[in-house]
């Protein structure tokens, strides 16, 4: 239906608008990163200086299990050890490297 004098539509969001927002994270954007969680899973007590602070992180793939031993630092996470999945082949396991038990081996 037509409304008389409802010609002009204003737009609440200008282009001086748009150029003062700031955007995400590209992972944040991606929503690969919870830097909330991150930032506690990372962070260390602050009186063990600089000393790091270990984590397991295990990645299950469609073919592959990964499990690595992680440490956060300002340039960037460093991986210690990794083991994978398809190293159990080495261990009499030959088949099933991505399964629950693989998983537990893996570990």
């Amino acid at each position: 239906p037509e409304f008389p004098g409802f010609t002009f539509v204003r737009s609440d969001k200008s282009k001086s608008y748009f150029s003062r927002t700031q955007v995400k994270f590209r992972r944040r954007r991606e929503c690969k990163t919870d830097y909330y969680a991150r930032r506690r899973l990372i962070q260390q007590d602050k009186n063990k200086y600089s000393t790091p602070k270990y984590r397991l992180v295990v990645r299950i793939t469609n073919r592959d299990v990964i499990a690595q031993i992680v440490y956060a630092r300002i340039s960037g996470d460093f991986v210690l050890e990794s083991a994978y999945g398809h190293e159990l082949a080495n261990f009499g396991l030959k088949v099933g490297h991505s399964n629950y038990a693989a998983c537990y081996a893996t570990g």
